[in-house]
């Protein structure tokens, strides 16, 4: 890529954006900056896990992406990024930054594969709870829906074929 770009993943918990999240990473030599194993360092660190911990843990990502894009390095971000507050975090990033903005959501529109994936999931992150399927539904109808132009991918499909769209959409 000869111009950076901020490649933001979003989706549910257990929707495989983290998975897919890494591929595209690996695939195209970027760095990755999750959210969730940020916060767990913080907490790691010996503050309490709060709203204050999740909302540092999106402010570390973004200043790593700055100094990353000042590098110029494209960057992936793998967060939630549920409600419009996060995803305005990147939306201002890329602005500021002038570089696109890359979305791509995904979705697991089959909720009995979705409740087996996340009651099945081990991530062993410091401070971190299992989130349960009844937290994944709370946060299901907080999810608001992207403003900007996103690739949407359903998770259940192929992951060979979501791998090559999502890079298609980031060429």
């Amino acid at each position: 890529m000869n111009t950076p770009k901020l490649v933001v993943m979003s989706g549910l918990p257990g929707s495989g954006k983290s998975t897919l999240a890494e591929r595209i990473a690996g695939h195209l030599k970027l760095p990755i900056f999750s959210v969730d194993p940020i916060e767990s360092a913080i907490i790691k660190a010996g503050i309490a896990k709060s709203f204050e911990t999740g909302y540092a843990a999106y402010l570390v990502a973004e200043t790593l992406t700055e100094e990353q894009i000042k590098l110029g390095n494209s960057v992936v971000i793998d967060a939630v990024n549920a409600e419009d507050e996060a995803k305005q975090v990147w939306i201002d990033c890329a602005k500021r930054l002038k570089i696109p903005l890359v979305i791509i959501e995904c979705v697991l529109k089959d909720l009995a594969l979705h409740r087996n994936r996340i009651e099945a999931r081990v991530r062993d992150l410091h401070g971190f709870d299992e989130i349960t399927w009844e937290r994944v539904e709370e946060r299901r109808k907080a999810y608001t829906t992207w403003k900007e132009d996103a690739l949407t991918l359903e998770m259940s499909a192929d992951a060979n074929k979501n791998f090559e769209m999502a890079l298609d959409f980031i060429a």
